[in-house]
């Protein structure tokens, strides 16, 4: 089970940014279960969706809630970005990034427990719940992705994800995190996004409300929403159970890491 969940090659990329394990005094406490199996019990909790308390033991060895204090010291730690973004490197290296076009879009969900950046979600009569933002570069891998309140209007989340674009290698020149086109929908429809990515050298593609349909753009829009479908394999989101924000912006990235992990595999 853990050998499936975490393959030589992921392991050995998580190694280069795990954070080192605390030096403990000789003689006494328990033994502190291996990265390697707890990393396999996070992943098996982000993909069933099961709570920590089901997690299988036997399957695994650390419990439920060992493997949610090390599952909250890496988040704390930034390591599922920097996972993701080592990840991301090594596409940029073999070329297998294409900027010439990037998407956005955002997908609701509710939120069980309220909780940080939540929000009364305005299309499920007023429950609370969670916005997940993403930006995504041609094929529909994830670049960046935020989390927000349900009741956060879309065009407020792009300048933050368009920032938050980390510098990627590329097979040939420096580090690259500005596409050459951004694609979105009517709800970016705003003529201060429109001129903040111009200054970014970002040629806005977005549909303007009134003139022109959706039908059109959607040729291109298509690899956001496919992404999109992907990060449901990650069943921790169906719904949002976690209380601190931060907890489920990991459980977001764990979810794009495991799917620009399959791209670097194939």
């Amino acid at each position: 089970m853990v050998e499936r969940l975490v393959p030589d090659e992921l392991w050995e990329l998580f190694e280069q940014v795990v954070p080192p394990a605390p030096i403990r005094p000789q003689g006494g406490g328990r033994r502190r279960h291996g990265d390697h199996e707890v990393l396999a019990s996070i992943i098996f909790v982000a993909t069933s969706g099961c709570t920590w308390q089901q997690l299988p033991r036997a399957a695994f060895g650390p419990s439920g809630a060992t493997a949610h204090r090390r599952f909250t010291e890496w988040s704390q730690a930034r390591f599922w970005a920097k996972l993701h973004r080592l990840i991301f490197d090594e596409l940029g290296a073999r070329g297998e990034l294409d900027w010439s076009r990037c998407a956005i879009d955002s997908v609701n969900m509710r939120a069980m427990k309220k909780g940080d950046l939540t929000g009364p979600n305005p299309v499920d009569r007023g429950k609370y719940g969670s916005k997940i933002h993403l930006i995504t570069e041609r094929t529909g891998l994830p670049l960046a992705v935020g989390i927000s309140g349900a009741n956060l209007h879309d065009s407020q989340a792009l300048e933050p994800l368009v920032r938050g674009i980390p510098p990627i290698r590329s097979r040939r020149g420096p580090r690259r995190r500005r596409p050459a086109k951004l694609q979105a929908d009517k709800a970016y429809d705003n003529r201060p996004l429109r001129r903040w990515l111009r200054s970014r050298n970002i040629t806005p593609r977005i549909a303007r409300k009134g003139i022109e349909t959706s039908q059109r753009l959607g040729r291109h829009r298509w690899t956001v929403e496919r992404s999109m479908s992907w990060l449901a394999g990650c069943r921790r989101l169906h719904r949002r159970y976690e209380r601190k924000a931060d907890h489920f912006l990991a459980f977001t990235s764990i979810a794009c890491t495991l799917i620009c992990y399959r791209r670097l595999i194939k």
